[in-house]
């Protein structure tokens, strides 16, 4: 998939992830948590397998993690992603 537009999933409510995308030069993470000490390398982790499972290469991603579950900065990545490529293609599976 290829980036078209930038766009946003999530919210800054406890619990959640706002994610922003937009074009970048190769995988590019921006990461705002307070929970970066504990958590931030299993946080890079989780987006890099949804950015490579996508199939994205060129993007630049905004994380403001609020304390959100692995499931969830899952979810609200590829929301992000598609959004941002104009995706409107889904292939809905339960994992």
């Amino acid at each position: 998939m290829e980036i078209k537009t930038q766009a946003f999933a999530g919210s800054m409510e406890s619990n959640d992830v706002l994610i922003m995308v937009r074009q970048g030069n190769g995988l590019e993470i921006e990461l705002d948590s307070p929970l970066k000490k504990q958590f931030g390398k299993q946080i890079i982790e989780v987006i890099e397998k949804t950015v490579k499972r996508l199939g994205v290469d060129n993007i630049y991603i905004n994380v403001q993690d609020m304390g959100a579950l692995n499931c969830t900065i899952e979810a609200r990545c590829e929301a992000a992603i598609r959004r941002a490529c104009e995706n409107e293609e889904y292939a809905w599976e339960v994992k």
